[in-house]
């Protein structure tokens, strides 16, 4: 992975890698790159030469630290990464590029950079910008992919009275909507002090940017041809909200691997973290070395 010169991470020198392997504890580091367009993003890792590379990306507004207790259970068997979209987490916040398009292209830019096509593992908003990914630039870097309670376009669209009031609560009050967003994702939520950390990370983003993220524009339809005619080995992990687009993506694509949390919030890789390692460790398994 090419990393800009000022921010490569001093947890990167042998000294501390030795002691770290030592000790059997694995160091997240974090550096960073630059886009195609010249953003700057950041990520966390551990890198471990020639292992298969895991990617964890965010959802809508978050940071990639969310992820760092599967970075560290996963880094002794694979190089691992969590990625800070444009705008989130300590990456770059541009005036343009939250779309459907851009976002994957940063992901695409992000893989190039590897040693190796990539696992990657998207939560939520972050699972349909790894589709637009497999539409726009093919799976040449991708090994496979994990979608973690994110919609695929299955079955027909739901009312969008919740996401119009969101909308409207972030216009008329952006801080208290946040700080119900990060508590809500949960099932059992973090300390305050969590949570106000998280929404004051989410509130980097330009308020009309975050906006944009929420409706891409595209059909229903866009995202289910995507999802059903991927030609990797696909891994979806679901809470019950999900779970009707799950039973009809597997009737329609009966290659997918389901995960069904069932007693999981949203962010179900916080909630049920023995679970999600168990599974996604199951399904890593089955993908040809």
């Amino acid at each position: 992975m090419r990393v800009d010169a000022t921010r490569r991470s001093l947890l990167l020198s042998p000294c501390v890698l030795a002691l770290a392997a030592a000790a059997a504890t694995p160091v997240i580091g974090r550096a960073s790159f630059t886009t195609g367009d010249g953003v700057r993003l950041s990520y966390l890792h551990a890198a471990r030469p020639g292992a298969r590379p895991l990617v964890f990306v965010p959802g809508w507004c978050l940071p990639a630290d969310l992820w760092r207790p599967q970075l560290a259970a996963f880094a002794r068997t694979h190089a691992v990464y969590a990625l800070d979209p444009r705008g989130q987490g300590e990456s770059d916040v541009p005036d343009s590029g939250y779309t459907a398009e851009r976002r994957a292209a940063d992901l695409h830019d992000f893989l190039r950079g590897l040693e190796r096509p990539a696992v990657v593992v998207a939560w939520s908003l972050a699972g349909l910008e790894s589709l637009e990914l497999v539409h726009r630039f093919g799976t040449e870097r991708v090994a496979a992919l994990a979608l973690v309670d994110s919609a695929v376009g299955e079955g027909p669209a739901t009312r969008g009275d919740g996401v119009a009031a969101f909308r409207q609560r972030l216009r008329d009050d952006r801080a208290a909507a946040l700080r119900e967003f990060a508590t809500a994702i949960f099932k059992r939520p973090p300390p305050e002090d969590e949570v106000a950390r998280l929404a004051e990370s989410m509130q980097r983003m330009p308020l009309e940017a975050s906006l944009d993220l929420l409706d891409y524009g595209r059909p229903r339809e866009h995202w289910r041809a995507i999802a059903r005619g991927l030609r990797r080995p696909l891994l979806y992990a679901y809470t019950p909200q999900y779970a009707p687009q799950a039973r009809l993506l597997k009737a329609a694509r009966p290659a997918t691997t389901l995960a069904a949390f069932d007693h999981a919030g949203h962010a179900l890789f916080a909630d049920a973290p023995e679970q999600f390692e168990r599974e996604l460790r199951r399904f890593l398994a089955t993908l040809p070395r």
